[in-house]
């Protein structure tokens, strides 16, 4: 089965499950979740939004240009795959922070639930990969690979 991933504008648009002053449980939010991918944005909070991210594989080659990208494991563990061949890797409870406009892709390890933290409605860009799988450096122009808004 493969697993549908939002494309551009359904990530981009997501409004909050929560309205304010809501107690949220996030290990029951996640507990419910069966899907191989799901990226929920759960509140907002001083325009940015905190999103629950539960998943198994990887996701797609992508950057946020104008937006930084925090993401804190609950669960699992995770590997961020950056611009230029390097990865970090995230165990329960560690955080990163990916910078505005790099590209990078996500790896779970298993099933890994993350949070993350970025501007609300923060753009996102897909990047097709250049000729050996992964971007060389940040797609800014010239860029690398094709860039594409939906899937």
């Amino acid at each position: 089965m493969k697993t549908r991933f939002p494309s551009a504008d359904e990530y981009t648009t997501q409004e909050a499950r929560y309205p304010d002053s809501t107690v949220v449980d996030i290990q029951a939010c996640q507990r419910t979740i069966n899907e191989p991918y799901r990226n929920d944005v759960l509140s907002n909070v001083n325009g940015e939004c905190l999103r629950l991210a539960v998943f198994e594989g990887e996701y797609r080659w992508h950057c946020h240009p104008d937006s930084d990208e925090l993401f804190l494991v609950a669960a699992g563990k995770l590997q961020i795959d950056l611009a230029g061949n390097r990865t970090v890797e995230l165990g329960e409870w560690q955080y990163a922070v990916v910078p505005a406009g790099t590209a990078h892709r996500t790896r779970a390890i298993g099933r890994t639930v993350n949070i993350t933290f970025e501007k609300q409605h923060a753009g996102t860009v897909f990047i097709e990969p250049a000729a050996g799988g992964l971007p060389a450096s940040n797609p800014q122009p010239p860029g690398i690979g094709t860039r594409r808004e939906n899937p």
